[in-house]
């Protein structure tokens, strides 16, 4: 069970790095190009969709990230269990404080200025996705030469 756990945790990680990377460099920075008129229907449309790409795995990853640290898996170190939740949890705050506060203000109507702090505080999670990844994959590697 461990190992099934761990894998999912790892696959989850390596997905939202990957999706957010995408979020950051592609799909938040053409935000700017939609027009006002077009803005709302896009926005709502933007949401809806996004949700589905992204909640699940979101949940997955918070679910099997308390799961290591509430069972203390040391399969590949125990001291990454903590701050990889709180990682997780930080992922949530940003999210939910940040992102999804700017998105509701953009539901209302076309704001470059909304846009623009969405893309610019969108770094905090590109960054801790980016650690969680990268160190990830390091005690995998560390874990196979050993």
């Amino acid at each position: 069970m461990e190992q099934w756990v761990l894998a999912i945790q790892v696959l989850m990680s390596l997905y939202m790095f990957g999706l957010i990377w995408f979020v950051q460099v592609v799909h938040y920075p053409l935000f700017a190009k939609v027009g006002a008129a077009e803005w709302v229907a896009y926005e709502q449309a933007h949401t809806h969709q996004t949700s589905f790409v992204t909640a699940p795995f979101m949940i997955v990853e918070l679910g099997t990230a308390a799961w290591i640290w509430w069972f203390d898996y040391q399969l590949l170190g125990d001291w990454w269990n903590l701050p990889n939740l709180l990682i997780v949890i930080a992922l949530w705050a940003s999210t939910f404080f940040i992102q999804v506060p700017l998105h509701n203000q953009l539901l209302k109507a076309h704001s470059a200025k909304a846009i623009q702090r969405l893309v610019n505080s969108n770094w905090i999670r590109t960054i801790l996705w980016t650690a969680k990844a990268i160190v990830w994959i390091w005690l995998i590697f560390d874990k196979l030469a050993a």
